[in-house]
Formats: C-alpha cells, structure tokens, sequence
C-alpha cells in the first residue's frame, strides 16, 4: 500500500484507461479495505481486459456471469455489472468531450 500511495494516490492522471481502472478500482472497494482491493488489481487487469472501457462495454450477460465465479476480483455481480455499465462513459471514443 506504500508503494500506491506513494507513486499513484493524488498523481494527476490523463488516460483513458487508468482513469477507468481507478472506477473500477473504487468502486470494488466500497465496503472493503483499500488493501483487499489492492491485493487483487491484477485479477482485475486480467478480468477487465486491461481496462479498456471500449472492450468491457460490450461484455455479454454471460461474459458478466464468468466474473462473478473469478476468485482473483471481488465477485459482487452488482460491482462487476457497474464496471460494464461505467464502461461507455469512459473512453474517449465513446463520442463525448471531456478534460480530466
């Protein structure tokens, strides 16, 4: 947790992808420690397709029910379908302007 906090809590952050990450991130945590969540980002790198928003967006209700049974992210189906739903809003091709 050092490690994250010092090199990438509070460092502005200009990309798609990580900004999508840190939702994903986030929202996995609520509830939880920071250092469950933290413990298991790399299943969620591995789950969420890197975290590219643009692929994720098109997960399938059966691509969603693999989620919920992977024991390397936190298998709250309503966490995971939020990732799916956040998906389109947060990349640049989705066709809105925005600055981060």
């Amino acid at each position: 947790m050092l490690e994250y906090h010092d090199r990438e809590w509070g460092v502005p952050v200009h990309d798609d992808r990580k900004h999508f990450e840190f939702l994903v991130l986030e929202a996995a945590q609520a509830g939880l420690s920071w250092s469950i969540v933290l413990k298991k980002r790399e299943g969620y790198r591995r789950a969420f397709s890197e975290f590219d928003p643009d692929k994720v967006a098109r997960y399938t209700e059966k691509r969603i029910q693999k989620l919920t049974l992977n024991p390397a992210i936190i298998r709250n189906r309503m966490k995971i379908e939020a990732a799916v739903r956040n998906a389109p809003g947060a990349s640049c091709n989705s066709g809105r302007v925005r600055e981060f």
